[in-house]
């Protein structure tokens, strides 16, 4: 198997290095392997050498990643060189394959596997990357399970940053009865300098420029910190004229919306890339394409590239070793240092890479104060020195190089306990009792710690009895088992979205015949989907800033209205339907009980406002979280699509549905696109992006008729909606190129208003019966019509459809023509 592999490896012009063929040996000999290695030291070909070898054997391999994006990039990457037929992949919302031989996975998807089957499970060997994710005090449960649950697999646990391992390598050998090896090296392929610098950013990065240490990657703590030193940058002379020229042919026709996407457009003409993950997935794409060109200088970003992102880079600038975690200010652990550091210097470019710290700026403005003093002993006692940002932690040189010679910090465990566990325990055959105080004795926790799981598992475990969901046994099964479960689970329970079966028991709930039928289906779907917090804190601070303008209207003092503000919150559409709902389910389903539903309405107010993509993300201000959004909008999508069945969507909601994969599509086809690959592996063609485009440009957004017509008939209502408010400000905007500015909005509305109280805005308002299309060559003639209380509907907002101009733009071109009373118009 060795010879073969290697054989393989010859082929491709590859030389493997020493720690590679040492792992290689071993794995082939059937021993465990602990690769801890750098960044950039192949640890990719060892991963697939362990495939090969499993494979030969004709064992099953799961390979697992923190997140779904890296999963994605291996099972391609394992497709194309193992073949569709022998690779599969589930992430928990994407299941391609799953009975083949080499699976690549979520590290919870293995977890909750090992959970269900135990030391049963076909796994023979299990290949965890970023394994000192093993540690994360989330997540690091699922790293931990399947090195307890799988005494007859093979592991190959691999990172670059996991400190002294010691404690795994004879764990792993007293669990799986098989040596373990450690593979380790501290010399990397391409050797480090470190530096620490007290000149200015601009100062350091002109330096940098100009010893030719480019592409340089400047990592900041914050989305908005990278983005404002990015656009600082610009000063710098950083491109020539015909490196200039190059981006811009390369580029091409790629479509940067509005937003930030125009800053993005800016600063990739100059040679300047900003990567984080609130960018929209195309951005980060071009930027990375554009990088690999040789062509950006500078990237401006967050420790997002410490996660596997393919960009070549000489030198790493880290523009602060102090971070806020979301809880407190503090400094880098070595581990975070080393992870974001590895990424520099390339193999088979650079002789060696950098890596740059720079001082804080205090200590910067210390030093040019002191300079300009001189020698004199007066003037150097007159400097006052200034101190850290409060809020801030301050270091120097000699944390820069603690960190840089301190090794990563040990990993700790972080066991939890969930209903999820026990029920997969009690479900798999054997004794569960055996079995779940084998998981509580075994873990890595400390014995406090282990104190606590047994109690949560003796009050889960009696939630359960008195739920009737398990019962005892006073005899043994047939399988063995001491206890059983009186419901059946559904499949692959807790592989999925674990409250797709409450959110499609709910919708039993809802009234089909109900005019907002559509968008509570929408809430209960949103009602289960993992919270987009930077979209709902600002959801509720907009609500907070409302309410309090309208309490100070009303004359509310100022202490009242500081209590009054605390109960504000986002939107939650059917908050206390759901909450009974969820109690009842929870009473016979008592496994839910592990997650909670969360009432939001990003999708619902998305739609019900009829706003595209921009007008929310502006409105929202969410110009460095779009990616979020684009990806939570992505997840409601597929959420709608796999748990609303056939018997319960009306043409509405249809038509909603069809509407929102239409507008995640021209947004960022790459997400849709990726999970319709998925679908299909015998199908993979080569990455899109090749053949002179960096970035596949998305279908014609008139190519699917029926979501386009939803596209148009949402942008006529949004001028209702705003006409209805009195909002001829915002009305202006959007026509204000066809000669329709707040003026003419106030005097075509004047005549209505003088006869109609209000507009009305219902289910009614925006329904088909009330929108009406003349399709001609090139364009589409189309009239919304004013619901008004009288019923008259004979008042109407007409406009041209232009159908090239929508292609190009991926949305809706409408151009208003009249806002006047009925005169002969009828839909086709």
């Amino acid at each position: 198997m060795y010879e073969a592999f290697t054989g393989w490896v010859d082929d491709r012009g590859l030389t493997p290095y020493a720690h590679q063929s040492d792992a290689l040996i071993e794995l082939v000999s059937g021993a465990n392997v602990i690769l801890s290695t750098p960044t950039g030291s192949g640890k990719s070909l060892v991963a697939t050498g362990a495939e090969f070898a499993t494979l030969a054997r004709g064992g099953r391999t799961f390979y697992t990643a923190p997140i779904k994006a890296l999963v994605s990039e291996k099972f391609f990457d394992a497709v194309a060189t193992f073949g569709h037929e022998r690779v599969g992949m589930m992430t928990g919302d994407a299941s391609v394959n799953p009975g083949a031989p080499i699976i690549c996975c979520t590290a919870e998807i293995l977890a909750n596997l090992a959970l269900r089957q135990g030391a049963d499970a076909d796994v023979a060997c299990v290949v965890m990357d970023e394994f000192h994710y093993y540690g994360d005090v989330d997540r690091g449960w699922a790293w931990q399970v399947p090195l307890i649950e799988l005494p007859n697999a093979q592991f190959l646990l691999m990172s670059a940053t996991l400190g002294d391992v010691s404690r795994f390598e004879a764990e792993l050998t007293r669990r799986t009865g098989r040596p373990t090896a450690t593979i380790s090296s501290v010399e990397r392929p391409v050797p480090l300098l470190h530096r620490y610098v007290t000149t200015t950013m601009l100062e350091t990065v002109e330096e940098l420029l100009e010893t030719h240490e480019a592409p340089i990657y400047v990592v900041h703590s914050s989305r908005a910190a990278a983005v404002e030193q990015a656009q600082s940058l610009t000063s710098l002379k950083i491109s020539t004229r015909e490196e200039k020229d190059a981006i811009a042919e390369l580029i091409g026709d790629f479509r940067f919306s509005a937003g930030f996407g125009k800053v993005v457009s800016r600063l990739v003409r100059q040679g300047i890339g900003v990567h984080h993950a609130g960018m929209l997935p195309k951005y980060r794409r071009l930027v990375e394409k554009l990088a690999q060109a040789g062509l950006l200088k500078i990237i401006c970003g967050t420790d997002t590239l410490g996660v596997g992102i393919n960009v070549p880079i000489r030198t790493v600038l880290i523009a602060s070793l102090s971070k806020y975690d979301g809880i407190r200010a503090r400094l880098l652990t070595a581990r975070e240092f080393h992870q974001v550091a590895g990424r520099a210097g390339r193999a088979g470019f650079d002789t060696s890479g950098q890596v740059v710290v720079q001082a804080p700026d205090h200590v910067v403005a210390n030093e040019k104060a002191m300079a300009k003093a001189g020698d004199d002993p007066k003037k150097r006692r007159k400097v006052v020195r200034k101190q850290p940002p409060q809020g801030t932690v301050g270091y120097g040189l000699p944390t820069f190089e603690r960190l840089v010679s301190a090794p990563p910090e040990p990993l700790t465990s972080h066991f939890k306990v969930t209903h999820a566990m026990l029920l997969d325990v009690v479900a798999r055959p054997g004794d569960c009792w055996a079995g779940m105080r084998h998981l509580l004795t075994d873990n890595d926790d400390p014995p406090s710690a282990r104190r606590g799981h047994v109690s949560r598992s003796l009050s889960i475990y009696r939630g359960l009895l008195e739920s009737g969901v398990v019962e005892r046994l006073t005899e043994p099964d047939a399988e063995g088992r001491t206890a059983r479960l009186t419901v059946d689970l559904q499949r692959d329970f807790a592989l999925n979205q674990p409250l797709s079966p409450f959110a499609l028991a709910a919708l039993d709930l809802l009234d089909v015949q109900s005019e907002s039928y559509a968008l509570d289906v929408v809430s209960i779907i949103e009602a289960t989907l993992e919270d987009p917090r930077p979209i709902l804190m600002a959801q509720r601070n907009r609500a907070r800033r409302e309410a309090v303008d309208a309490m100070k209207a009303e004359g509310i003092e100022y202490e009242e209205r500081v209590v009054l503000i605390e109960e504000v919150t986002w939107p939650k559409p059917l908050d206390e339907l759901l909450d009974v709902a969820f109690t009842a389910y929870a009473s016979t389903h008592p496994w839910v009980l592990d997650e909670k539903v969360s009432p939001k309405a990003v999708v619902r107010e998305l739609f019900s406002e009829a706003m595209t993509f921009a007008e929310f993300v502006a409105r929202y201000e969410l110009a460095r979280s779009e990616g979020l959004v684009l990806r939570y909008l992505s997840d409601a999508y597929k959420a709608l699509r796999q748990t609303v069945p056939e018997d319960a969507r009306t043409e509405a909601l249809t038509d909603l549905i069809v509407w929102l994969g239409e507008l995640v599509r021209q947004v960022d086809s790459s997400l849709l696109e990726e999970w319709e690959r998925l679908s299909h592996p015998e199908a993979l063609t080569e990455d899109a992006g090749t053949d002179g485009a960096l970035v596949a440009p998305p279908p014609p957004v008139t190519a699917n008729a029926r979501a386009f017509r939803v596209l148009v008939r949402n942008a006529l209502f949004r001028r209702v909606e705003l006409a209805a408010r009195r909002q001829y400000w915002p009305l202006g905007e959007l026509d204000v190129a066809d000669g329709w500015d707040a003026d003419a909005w106030v005097a075509a509305l004047e005549p209505y208003f003088a006869e109609h109280s209000a507009i009305l805005t219902g289910a009614n308002a925006r329904g088909p019966a009330m929108f009406g299309v003349q399709q001609e060559p090139g364009r589409w003639r189309v009239r919304q019509i004013i619901d008004d209380p009288a019923g008259d509907h004979d008042w109407g907002i007409s406009a041209d459809v232009d159908l090239a101009a929508s292609d190009e733009a991926g949305e809706a071109v409408v151009h208003v023509t009249a806002v006047n009373r009925l005169q002969g118009f009828t839909s086709a």
